[in-house]
């Protein structure tokens, strides 16, 4: 599994190239919990142990806060890590890193894990763990909506393709 520092890093590294600017903090954690999320989707295993907590406006990985706070985000990546994981990252970045940080947070709010976690909150309890199987369930519905989409995708074309022939 990956050091999530140098994930967080890489996608500030990768954010600020893209984009040209530096990526806000809420921003970067709803990145983080796609990343993981992704990486289930495609490889069946998460790409880092850490867990986020279910915080108000979204998932929030403790361990980065700080960090990112003190602009201490800058350990590389190992080059087999991002080619290994390429089709995560670019996945992650052309579905979300368009999109403003409020929009990834009612994005985060309809996840499954999310929204498990903040059952668990009370007044003493504000934080609490998303537990990343929860993460894993969402990984399944979105990759039996995908499923479903290409499939119907398929067949429109197929259906359009015969209907010019």
């Amino acid at each position: 599994m990956a050091d999530v520092v140098k994930i967080a890093s890489y996608i500030c590294m990768r954010y600020q190239q893209q984009y040209s600017k530096e990526i806000d903090e809420m921003k970067l954690h709803k990145l983080l919990y796609f990343t993981q999320r992704e990486s289930i989707i495609q490889t069946g295993e998460p790409l880092f142990k850490d867990c986020f907590e279910a915080w108000k406006y979204g998932p929030v990985m403790v361990s980065i806060r700080q960090k990112y706070r003190d602009n201490a985000l800058h350990e590389e990546l190992s080059p087999e890590i991002i080619k290994n994981y390429k089709s995560v990252f670019d996945m992650v970045f052309e579905t979300y890193a368009q999109k403003d940080s409020w929009s990834l947070s009612s994005i985060t709010h309809g996840e499954y894990a999310w929204q498990k976690a903040r059952q668990k909150v009370t007044a003493e309890k504000q934080h609490v763990l998303i537990i990343t199987d929860d993460i894993r369930e969402d990984a399944e519905r979105v990759k039996i909506r995908r499923f479903i989409y290409e499939k119907v995708n398929s067949l429109i074309t197929k259906t359009n393709d015969h209907a010019n022939n």
